[in-house]
């Protein structure tokens, strides 16, 4: 997979498909793959680039200070070192305000918005939750194990962990696989998150916007975070997926994806 460098930091991605320039942001901790579900079907009628954030993956992780906004301006300059003009932007959770900041930075960059999972400040309760992983990975020295225990039960269900074991352990396994992300990326990363706040950017966003949740989500709350969206945001829908928490990228996977591209196929040129 190919590294560029944008913002004084080498960024790595994995591109693939045809057609307008769709750019997906992962969520906390994770790589590229994170899209894995998503990249055969979105690549059928987008040129994908699924990027690797500051602090995981194959992208630099440096140990100083990291914010939302800076790992926004990294995929701004991303977005412009390929040329790729304006695109589509997709994230997931962390990743979802990342891109939330991206577009209310630079407007002018964003064909269309989809944010799964997003939020546009963090509260109390976000912050506690993000606290705790920040504790747990300190305690296990190991970020995987850390996600998890403490992570991973508030993404999905408990009809799933009940249903289906067998492939919560291969996303597990699955995840185990990638390149292992040091104890300080996670931090920096949780620590950006920790201060994310682009309320008063919101106005700014102009491109066609699509939001959606687990209808069950304990991490950003839709009823919370949603109606934030929904109020500030011009041009916007909102996606409710029943029976899920935060993750319904993997718990609904045909039905996400079958949603979710039919927003991007509307707003293509």
């Amino acid at each position: 997979m190919p590294l560029i460098q944008a913002n004084g930091i080498n960024i790595n991605y994995h591109s693939e498909g045809s057609g307008e320039p769709l750019v997906l942001i992962p969520f906390l901790s994770a790589d590229n793959v994170c899209f894995a579900f998503q990249l055969p079907e979105y690549s059928k009628h987008f040129t994908c680039y699924s990027v690797d954030p500051r602090g995981a993956g194959l992208t630099d992780k440096p140990d100083e200070n990291c914010t939302i906004e800076l790992m926004a301006e990294d995929i701004a300059a991303f977005i412009d070192q390929l040329e790729l003009g304006k695109v589509h932007l997709v994230g997931v959770s962390m990743g979802a305000g990342v891109a939330l900041e991206v577009a209310g930075s630079h407007p002018d960059k964003i064909r269309s918005l989809s944010l799964h999972g997003g939020w546009v400040k963090t509260d109390n309760h976000l912050g506690s939750l993000v606290n705790t992983w920040k504790l747990v990975a300190n305690s296990v020295g190991n970020v995987l194990e850390a996600m998890a225990t403490s992570v991973f039960p508030l993404c999905l269900s408990p009809e799933l962990y009940s249903s289906n074991p067998d492939y919560v352990k291969s996303l597990y396994e699955f995840m185990k696989s990638r390149p292992a992300q040091p104890v300080h990326g996670f931090l920096r990363q949780c620590d950006a998150v920790l201060g994310h706040d682009c309320v008063e950017k919101l106005d700014n966003i102009t491109s066609p916007t699509y939001i959606t949740f687990g209808e069950r989500d304990l991490i950003t709350p839709p009823a919370i975070h949603g109606e934030i969206m929904k109020k500030k945001i011009k041009n916007i829908e909102m996606e409710l997926f029943p029976g899920c928490l935060h993750s319904p990228i993997l718990e609904t996977t045909e039905e996400f994806n079958q949603k979710s591209l039919e927003f991007l196929m509307s707003n293509r040129d």
